[in-house]
């Protein structure tokens, strides 16, 4: 298994901040454990108030800022059935997750294959981060020569009025490899490493 550099993590989680945070879009759907979708959204993230864009980027931010190597993996596409789950998390990249039909046939793939014994929300994150050149001391020099542009996806518990939870499972995709993105990669999230959702590997074609 391919490691993550924890240091190019964290040069993404320095960007979700409330006043630096590049995210351009939040989406998602609530579910019953039953599978049921509840209710759907689909909201320019710059468009939340401040207070609805701090606790949005909590959950986003649990992701990459998690273990790495540990609560966070790297995976790679192999296989017919990753290949088609790469295609669709690629075709919602490039609409920046503002193809509902695309959304709709994640979530119903979700609902198909996994399980869970409470209420949650599936959260898609669409992101950019102008990846600054480094120079021979390794400091920052800012000039961008390359856009990364991402997805995160979490999926957490709702307790109340909908109101989503600490992440137990998500992804970054594609993977953030050597300062550059990778599709034929991509991170995911455990928030108990010790007990992995073994349905959500088979829905991203990795097991």
């Amino acid at each position: 298994m391919l490691k993550i550099n924890r240091e190019y993590m964290l040069e993404l989680t320095r960007r979700m901040t409330v006043s630096r945070t590049a995210m351009t879009r939040i989406v998602g759907c609530y579910m019953d454990k039953d599978g049921f979708v509840d209710g759907t959204f689909n909201t320019n993230f710059l468009k939340l108030s401040s207070a609805d864009k701090a606790k949005n980027l909590s959950i986003a931010k649990a992701i990459p800022f998690s273990e790495t190597n540990k609560n966070l993996k790297r995976y790679q596409f192999t296989g017919r059935d990753s290949v088609k789950m790469r295609q669709l998390l690629l075709g919602l990249k490039s609409c920046a997750l503002k193809n509902d039909a695309l959304l709709d046939t994640f979530y119903d793939l979700v609902a198909e294959k996994c399980h869970f014994t409470y209420d949650y929300a599936v959260i898609f994150f669409h992101g950019t981060y102008d990846i600054p050149v480094k120079g021979t001391d390794k400091e920052s020099l800012w000039d961008s020569e390359e856009v990364y542009e991402y997805l995160i996806c979490a999926i957490c518990p709702v307790t109340g009025d909908y109101e989503a939870g600490v992440p137990e499972f998500g992804f970054i995709f594609p993977a953030f490899c050597d300062r550059t993105e990778d599709p034929d990669y991509i991170d995911i999230y455990e928030k108990y490493s010790e007990r992995p959702h073994s349905e959500l590997y088979h829905l991203l074609g990795l097991k």
